[in-house]
């Protein structure tokens, strides 16, 4: 075995992902420094980090690699990374981090304020201001400007150091570069002006420049870490559904407990008005629960013994006692938090191109920046070093690449929490991106177009209704049959007692005959009752035109007569139709794809407004169908909900699986729709439309901001100060402008 196939398969063993939170990251650069330095150690097959949640993922082999070594690793750079917390620790660390650029501003705004009162009183046209004289004394000016360069822009200074000792560059290397060479030439002045007899004038000095910057830079800082905190503001809300506290039986008592403490099996009581504190199983009692949270479905769900119920829905009006079956991490609005996390975390493709540029950008800046102080200091105005030093440090500063790092992760983070709220939740960055190039959209029928449950559609009867219904649903009550349940579900609630049926007995593949009341019931299909002898023919036209539309008809006899008939359908989801209507609206093209047959298929079809169908199609030829299409060049959407459905979901470009569907399915899926409903399709594309639409003008908006800035700063337009707060508005408009996505409505 060659050296190169021996690494592969070591390379392909069991791995593992780790989460880091990490501090100390100032600008795109470091995130890519961060992450060259991590996928370099071996046994790292993959590393991602996220300017704008200040996170690392990591997929690494255990058997090379521990979390440790990749801490040490993150130090050595210069930064600190420490497993990644709970989102409530998270965010009491951005709001410690918010506070600390608050008190850093108001002290670098104070001292700073006295030197731009001096700065500003020099214009001509700004000459009519008072100006105490003590504040253009130089060494009241030094005292002035010190603290600001050294203590608040000691963070500058130390960044600046670990990038340039790890042979690399980012903006703390820009800003001290810049505000040093401001501060320390005007200290040399002050000195030479000290040294000289008489101080006949001030000097010209530029400590205004460098503690004006300073402050600007902070600023901008604390700006940023505000709109930052709004950008989680989905996992906020999604963790304030959830239950503090549960009531749980323990011995013979019942308890108040913090929900951290509910361990699967514990026996919990749900009193009318609470939240239901854990998924579970209702072991007793009767209520209607509110899912709108989870499904978006406006009406309550009946809920009974046996039936499921979800952690963080509302309990409308009945006492249920539960079982919990699944606790903390394990439930499902657990696993929907850590899903929107995810993808908040994760990269998109389009951002490759930030992390390329952001990574060359600070040392071409500095070579622009010292051939710019030649040209002027040499060549455009000779012998002119404050000039020539100002000009440098414009550059230095409008170039900072602060901007280009958060403009794809801020809007990532944004859309994605979004899209949660509307119920599509994106298992990643790059499924978010891989969304807006779909232009065909297939759909499974069966519980995706139609509700996936059989529901009685039509009755037809000589006799009495309420009579036949009571005795067509006592017969079916002992079927164990789809049909026969959902005969049996529909007719209850308008006979909720229905009669016990005596010697039933099921004819597997045509129906039953039960005696009921002292009746004989005989239902099933036209081969049974005409063996039996009964005349059907006066139903035939009906059942057929039933039939054609896609129903399953069940004909009735009572003692030896024909009765009646039922049919049952699986009727399509009531958004269906609407929901297709947009995709088409929206340039999509739509194809159903069933196993059912063809005139069925046809006739779901037609109801929902799909044009092309893909009939009698096996689970395992769903996947070929969705391959033909790829080999067209189409990018494919596959939509289903069930286990056969997920070699398909793989397959497609985009797998979409319906919340209300089978584990297997969303596993498999890229992206899935909480609410069941063929309408968050339509939105989960048109959020990654938006989403990538606002990531553009971020870059744009990014790159051109630096590709403007930095031949204006060169011709010498720009001061110093005004740079440095056109830096710091570029990185907050970046961020507000992704929180513009919050406020989508679809």
């Amino acid at each position: 075995m060659s050296n190169e196939a021996a690494g592969q398969q070591a390379a392909s063993g069991p791995t593992a992902t780790v989460d880091f939170d990490i501090t100390g990251m100032t600008c795109a650069a470091c995130a890519t420094r961060i992450e060259k330095g991590l996928s370099k150690m071996p046994g790292v097959s993959q590393a991602s980090v996220n300017l704008a949640m200040e996170t690392a993922r990591i997929v690494y082999q255990p058997s090379e690699v521990t979390p440790d070594d990749m801490q040490a690793r993150v130090a050595k750079l210069g930064y600190e990374a420490a497993r990644k917390q709970e989102q409530a620790a998270t965010g009491q660390h951005r709001a410690k981090e918010i506070q600390k650029h608050k008190h850093k501003l108001w002290i670098s705004a104070i001292l700073s304020f006295p030197l731009l009162w001096a700065m500003v009183s020099h214009f001509s046209f700004t000459s009519w201001i008072w100006l105490p004289e003590i504040f253009m004394n130089p060494w009241m000016q030094l005292a002035l400007a010190t603290p600001v360069q050294f203590i608040i822009g000691r963070q500058f200074y130390i960044g600046a150091y670990k990038a340039l000792s790890n042979k690399s560059a980012n903006m703390d290397v820009l800003i001290s570069l810049g505000t040093s060479a401001a501060y320390f030439y005007s200290l040399y002045v002050t000195v030479q002006w000290a040294g000289q007899s008489g101080h006949n004038h001030a000097p010209e000095l530029y400590f205004e420049t460098s503690a004006i910057l300073i402050t600007l830079v902070i600023l901008g800082k604390w700006f940023e870490a505000l709109a930052k905190g709004r950008t989680s503001e989905a996992i906020k809300s999604l963790m304030g559904l959830q239950a503090k506290r549960a009531w749980v039986i323990r011995g013979e008592q019942e308890l108040s407990i913090p929900l951290e403490e509910v361990v699967a099996g514990d026996i919990v009581i749900v009193k009318p008005g609470e939240k239901i504190p854990v998924d579970g199983a209702v072991l007793q009692g009767h209520s209607s629960v509110d899912e709108s949270m989870l499904t978006g479905e406006s009406l309550p769900v009946e809920k009974r013994e046996g039936d499921k119920v979800i952690g963080a829905t509302l309990n409308k009006n009945g006492v249920l006692r539960m079982q919990a079956t699944k606790v903390g991490r394990d439930t499902v609005l657990s696993q929907i938090i850590r899903v929107v996390e995810e993808a908040q975390g994760s990269k998109a493709p389009i951002q490759r191109v930030a992390d390329v540029i952001s990574g060359i950008f600070v040392p071409i800046v500095v070579g622009i920046a010292v051939i710019a102080f030649v040209l002027w200091y040499f060549w455009l105005d000779p012998a002119n070093f404050a000039g020539a030093l100002q000009k440098t440090i414009a550059i230095l500063v409008i170039a900072c690449p602060c901007a280009l790092g958060l403009a794809t992760p801020t809007s990532i983070m944004a859309g994605s929490g979004r899209a949660a709220e509307l119920g599509v939740l994106f298992k990643g960055g790059e499924h978010l991106e891989a969304a807006h190039h779909i232009d065909v959209v297939v759909l499974d029928k069966t519980g995706t177009v139609t509700q996936g449950k059989p529901q009685l559609t039509d009755v037809q009867t000589h006799m009495d209704k309420q009579t036949f219904l009571r005795l067509i649903g006592g017969a079916e009550r002992n079927s164990e049959h789809p049909l026969a349940e959902a005969i049996v579900q529909d007719i209850l609630p308008s006979i909720p007692s229905l009669p016990d049926a005596a010697a039933f007995k099921a004819i597997p593949g045509f129906g039953l005959e039960a005696q009921v009341e002292g009746s004989q019931i005989l239902i099933g299909t036209r081969r049974l009752l005409t063996e039996q002898g009964i005349d059907i023919a006066s139903a035939l036209p009906d059942m057929e035109r039933l039939e054609r539309d896609g129903k399953t008809v069940m004909l009735a006899a009572i003692d030896g007569a024909y009765a009646g008939f039922v049919a049952v359908a699986d009727t399509i989801k009531e958004t269906s139709q609407a929901a297709v209507s947009r995709l088409e609206a929206m340039g999509i093209q739509v194809i159903m794809i069933t196993g059912d047959n063809a005139r069925t298929a046809n006739a779901i079809a037609q109801q929902a407004g799909i044009k092309q169908v893909l009939a009698e199609i096996l689970p395992e030829g769903k996947a070929a169908e969705v391959k033909k299409l790829q080999a067209k060049g189409f990018r494919v959407a596959m939509v289903g909900d069930g286990i056969n459905d997920a070699p398909a979901l793989a397959m497609a470009d985009t797998g979409m699986a319906m919340g209300t569907g089978s584990d297997v399915a969303m596993e498999a899926a890229d992206v899935t729709l909480m609410r069941g409903d063929l309408t968050s399709i339509s939105d989960a594309i048109e959020m990654s439309r938006r989403t990538m639409r606002n990531i553009k003008q971020n870059l744009f908006w990014a790159l051109g901001y630096n590709t403007i800035g930095i031949p204006i700063a060169a011709m010498g337009l720009l001061e110093p100060w005004v740079a440095g707060a056109a830096m710091a508005l570029s990185s907050v408009s970046v961020v507000l402008n992704a929180l513009r996505l919050q406020k989508v409505k679809l």
